[in-house]
């Protein structure tokens, strides 16, 4: 009998080694919930990444010259006219390059970018003027009043070419009402100018100034016109907040 009771002593020692207690079972049902919250944390980084908005992308892809890098806020603004444009029906559904001038800039900078959003590139980078009572060197006065000799902000559609006192020109139809919208009966239009040069910014610490026009360097301004001519978009782009806050266009 002394042997019997040994051998159960024996086989009860045994099963009572492999007993797990409850502390440990919820030890292992943290690290089964932490796992899970990692998981959906993960998750989560990569749906915040994939919500990186298609304009950000798109300009991520644009070969800028790291120089002369046209602003990413001004170029999601002009991004945002353009695709409301086109829902308006304003511009055909090819229209795929972009003109923009930051008038935000010093006018002794490279302000104005032609782009292909097709192929992602910047056919042109160049000075651009502001008018002559817009302001020296920094534009900061801004007209839609016939004869001010300002610059007008905003969203324009460029239109039909014609050979005038400035040379060959494009006119420009604004877009933006009680903003730009007299621009075709001010003859406010692209045009080349020699007062649009490094050498003239050298000798007056500015370029010179136009009346109204988003003048060019006479060099580039025959490519450029025939480029952007027929209903293709110019954004003349300037921070003040009431137009911002007001141009159809710019509703997201």
């Amino acid at each position: 009998m002394k042997g019997f009771y040994g051998v159960i002593g024996l086989i009860y020692m045994v099963i009572t080694s492999f007993y797990i207690s409850p502390r440990a079972v919820v030890k292992n049902e943290n690290i089964t919930t932490k796992k899970t919250e990692r998981v959906t944390d993960t998750k989560s980084e990569k749906n915040a990444t994939v919500a990186v908005s298609s304009s950000e992308a798109l300009y991520q892809s644009i070969e800028f010259d790291p120089e002369h890098e046209l602003n990413y806020e001004v170029f999601s603004k002009a991004l945002t006219g353009f695709e409301n444009l086109k829902k308006a029906g304003l511009l055909t559904g090819e229209s795929h390059l972009l003109t923009v001038c930051d008038f935000s800039m010093s006018s002794n900078t490279k302000r104005l970018w032609i782009i292909d959003l097709n192929d992602k590139k910047v056919l042109f980078n160049s000075l651009v003027a502001h008018g002559k009572n817009t302001g020296e060197e920094f534009a900061t006065n801004f007209s839609n009043t016939e004869s001010s000799r300002q610059s007008s902000m905003g969203f324009y559609i460029t239109d039909a070419t014609y050979q005038g006192d400035n040379g060959y020109s494009l006119r420009l139809l604004g877009m933006d009402k009680g903003f730009n919208d007299a621009a075709y009966k001010r003859a406010i239009v692209m045009h080349g100018a020699d007062y649009v040069s490094d050498a003239f910014a050298t000798v007056h610490k500015r370029i010179g100034r136009s009346w109204g026009c988003p003048a060019v360097p006479r060099e580039l301004s025959q490519s450029m016109i025939n480029t952007i001519k027929g209903r293709n978009l110019l954004f003349i782009y300037y921070p003040d907040q009431n137009y911002l806050s007001s141009s159809e266009w710019l509703k997201a």
